[in-house]
């Protein structure tokens, strides 16, 4: 046996093992007596936050585009909206702000790209609009959020808007309404150019009105609110009639002398005033209300008619409603969209874009849409 060549191989291969495992034995001993650790390579799941579920979907997050002119103090209100939204199990935002040379629509836009699940406008009317204009025609919804002096959107949506706090609660928990959207083509000039196209959601007005929102210093709101607006009221509503042709739905052409005409999308005003007591945001057409009231008795006559939301008609009210309204006027007047002011104008046409838009709304206020998402 002792003769037998593989015997003696066999001895070999015992020899070295023994002689392996002795000198990585001896090594293992001097590493601990330094103090190096033998080091393995980590597991994937030692990098895994603790409690963190492989499978668990990431987070929701909403895209908060914010006007930082409206805040003093800007960090403290994104501190609020940070913890609004992980209170109610959503991640941390997608903050942007608003420039002067975008209001808000290429900020929505990225922040749909992000992947948020709401789109949260958080400054004035005007930066709800511009951010409407990147969401509508997709299934992105709209969320408002309180940040300037109108906020009439929410106000007409029944949406908090006294709070960020509550009014971010409804924009991520709420539930998602179509509502429509109006579009204005202005011809500055009235000679037939290529119009400028714009977008309303609430109201668009030329004459008075549009005065008044142009009249209105952005000091004097930030200090009283809507209060600034009846200042400019008073500066302005003792002006001078001017001349409107109009036409709706292409019928037949109408003219008058008025103060000012107003298309709207919906018509609540400030402090519960109804201006257009028949006006819905998703009813499939926009709703106009000509003022043509004289020095200050037909102004209290045309007021005690607002206030009362009386639908019949008066000498110094027409209304219409349709898809399409087309007004002239004979000389340019200042035009306004949702409060902000966009210069004079001869001619536009305000049509409607029935549902186009989803908007993240309250219980109460789905409840009384004709539109649920």
């Amino acid at each position: 046996m002792f003769d037998s060549p593989a015997f003696w191989i066999v001895a070999a291969l015992v020899v070295l093992a023994i002689i392996v495992a002795v000198v990585v034995a001896r090594r293992d001993t001097v590493l601990e007596a330094t103090g190096i650790a033998r080091r393995r390579r980590p597991h994937r799941d030692d990098f895994r936050p603790e409690g963190l579920d492989e499978d668990a979907p990431p987070l929701k997050r909403a895209g908060i585009i914010v006007n930082p002119t409206k805040f003093t103090d800007l960090d403290a209100v994104r501190a609020r909206v940070t913890t609004t939204c992980l209170a109610q199990g959503w991640g941390q935002p997608i903050w942007l702000e608003t420039t002067i040379a975008d209001p808000g629509t290429g900020q929505a836009r990225r922040a749909v790209e992000e992947g948020a699940a709401v789109v949260c406008p958080l400054g004035g009317d005007g930066t709800v609009r511009a951010v409407a204009r990147a969401l509508v025609g997709t299934e992105t919804p709209l969320g408002p959020l309180p940040g300037g002096t109108g906020n009439l959107l929410a106000r007409n949506l029944d949406l908090p808007f006294d709070s960020i706090e509550k009014a971010l609660v409804v924009a991520l928990t709420g539930q998602n309404v179509r509502i429509d959207v109006g579009r204005l083509s202005v011809d500055p000039s009235g000679q037939h150019a290529v119009p400028d196209e714009h977008l309303f959601l609430v109201m668009a007005g030329v004459g008075l009105d549009a005065a008044i929102m142009a009249g209105a210093q952005e000091r004097l709101k930030a200090r009283v609110g809507s209060a600034a607006y009846v200042v400019s009221g008073f500066q302005n509503f003792l002006g001078p009639q001017f001349r409107v042709r109009m036409k709706v739905d292409g019928e037949g052409e109408f003219a008058r002398r008025t103060r000012t005409v107003i298309v709207g999308n919906c018509g609540r005003l400030f402090g519960g005033l109804v201006l257009m007591p028949g006006a819905r945001l998703d009813d499939g057409v926009l709703d106009s209300v000509v003022l043509s009231p004289r020095g200050v008795v037909g102004w209290s006559a045309v007021a005690g008619h607002v206030v009362t939301r009386q639908r019949r008609g008066h000498p110094l009210i027409d209304r219409h409603a349709g898809q399409e309204i087309h007004i002239e006027v004979d000389q340019p007047q200042e035009v306004q969209l949702d409060g902000d002011t966009i210069g004079t104008a001869r001619s536009m046409t305000a049509r409607v874009d029935p549902l186009a838009l989803v908007v993240r709304v309250g219980v109460s206020a789905q409840a009384k849409s004709a539109s649920p998402q």
